[in-house]
């Protein structure tokens, strides 16, 4: 069996897309993690999925499944990709797209020619929401590894996040300090890990450790929750410009009750096949 694929990234967050509108395919976990293989696949930091939809009132559903096979609920630099490939396989016609995934509905907005817009859905902040394990909703958690306290936030952007302040992310310990908090069992689930600099109420660095992955050039939902939890502690503005290692989105948050508007690029890399 042949099976079509697209490669893209968002600043360097790689995607394999498949298509299953137009191609039938049945996805598992070994097949996620065949495609992702860097030395015997296509290789990726997630696979993406674009399917028909459950729900009569979306346009399409989009599943994220990340390096190890597991399935999550979301992924900021994939639903520009998404955006894109939808405008570019004339899959809708639509300026707006209304999209399914397991963490809620997205709102896709390809009407620029290079800048994909995202509405995010609304950030889960109670404990049992994110999930995180604590007796009540604060802006800030105190987090015990190997005898040392850390303080971090945790917001759930349809997956859950973990968000400490560095004075400097280049010498932020992402790669030791990372997949500790990720599998950390106050997250249940759990976490991708956020390092953020401030750099001024408009304009922060972030290195985030993902869940299932490592760390990634980018991270679009920790983009969002970083700024969510900035915002918590009152650190940054509404607008906020957020530095990754693969380049910079947009954010846009106007508080509690609101969703995030998030903006940046999406690139094709190319087309092909792979027999299975």
């Amino acid at each position: 069996m042949l099976l079509r694929f697209t490669k893209m990234h968002g600043l360097g967050n790689d995607f394999v897309v498949l298509d299953g509108i137009t191609q039938h395919l049945h996805i598992d976990e070994r097949l996620v993690r065949q495609l992702a293989d860097r030395n015997r696949g296509v290789g990726c930091d997630q696979v993406l999925l674009i399917e028909p939809p459950g729900n009569p009132d979306m346009d399409f559903r989009y599943r994220i499944f990340n390096q190890d096979g597991s399935e999550v609920g979301a992924c900021g630099n994939g639903a520009r990709c998404i955006a894109k490939f939808i405008r570019d396989k004339r899959l809708s016609v639509k300026r707006f797209v209304r999209v399914e995934t397991r963490g809620g509905p997205l709102l896709l907005d390809s009407s620029r020619s290079t800048v994909f817009a995202v509405t995010m859905a609304e950030p889960r902040l109670e404990p049992a929401e994110v999930p995180f394990e604590a007796p009540s909703r604060v802006a800030v958690y105190t987090l015990e590894i190997a005898g040392i306290s850390h303080e971090i936030g945790a917001v759930s952007m349809g997956n859950p996040h973990a968000v400490l302040l560095v004075d400097d992310v280049a010498q932020a310990p992402v790669s030791t300090l990372g997949p500790l908090i990720e599998r950390h069992p106050r997250f249940p689930d759990g976490a991708n890990v956020g390092f953020m600099q401030i750099l001024d109420r408009g304009e922060i660095n972030l290195r985030v450790w993902e869940r299932g992955v490592g760390e990634t050039q980018a991270c679009g939902s920790g983009a969002c929750a970083a700024v969510v939890s900035g915002r918590l502690r009152g650190l940054v503005d509404e607008q906020v410009r957020v530095n990754l290692q693969g380049g910079y989105l947009q954010i846009e948050w106007q508080g509690s009750g609101h969703t995030l508007l998030m903006s940046g690029p999406a690139t094709t890399v190319f087309e092909g096949q792979i027999a299975l």
